[in-house]
């Protein structure tokens, strides 16, 4: 029963956190997936290509400053993989081209990433490391807990800094409103004396 359970648990976390997409690619154009990733991070991933002859589609993975980590030509099916240096958004796009002289045909593509822990392959290490299968499950559970961990870690961390940004935008404003105000008090200040004084000369007021 607990067997059971605790495989139930890691086929939620598995699900929860792998990537499987597909979608349609017209002709001439491309179509970028992008998700945010901490720093050094295997990505893997898996794609395939409906085959259309005559159209090609080439494939690319970069970071927000433009560096390519993955790049291929002319694909059908296949894998790749990436190191994270830094944490970014890591965007991988697919991009069709067709000759001018052929009518273009949309192309499926299905794509299946993996990150992380994900990527580990945890037969490999139960066989070398001699474990039970319970025990392989336990492994894999922990190093997804700790990934998850990490994960919520990363996002208190960024949810500090915005509401750090957030209140010093709001003190500036603040500030500003205040001098603002300040600036408006004291020119309708002069404009009332400087008539005051114009009236005067001019013997209108006493």
């Amino acid at each position: 029963m607990a067997r059971a359970a605790l495989i139930v648990c890691l086929l939620m976390a598995c699900a929860w956190s792998s990537h499987a997409v597909m979608f349609k690619l017209s002709p001439n154009t491309q179509k970028c997936l992008k998700e945010d990733i901490q720093a050094n991070q295997l990505v893997m991933g898996e794609y395939e290509v409906s085959d259309v002859p005559g159209q090609i589609i080439d494939y690319i993975a970069r970071d927000t400053k433009g560096h390519i980590l993955s790049q291929k030509e002319h694909i059908t099916k296949g894998k790749f993989s990436f190191m994270s240096e830094v944490y970014d958004a890591y965007e991988i796009c697919f991009i069709s081209k067709v000759p001018a002289h052929q009518r273009g045909i949309v192309q499926e593509v299905s794509l299946l990433t993996k990150k992380g822990v994900e990527t580990k392959s945890y037969e490999g290490i139960g066989e070398a490391s001699k474990l039970k299968p319970l025990e392989v499950d336990l492994k894999r559970l922990e190093d997804l807990s700790d990934s998850i961990v990490r994960d919520f870690v990363l996002m208190r961390k960024r949810e500090e800094e915005m509401r750090d940004t957030n209140e010093k935008t709001n003190s500036r404003v603040l500030f500003f409103s205040i001098f603002s105000m300040c600036c408006l008090l004291g020119l309708a200040t002069w404009q009332v004396l400087y008539l005051r004084r114009y009236f005067k000369a001019k013997k209108l007021i006493e």
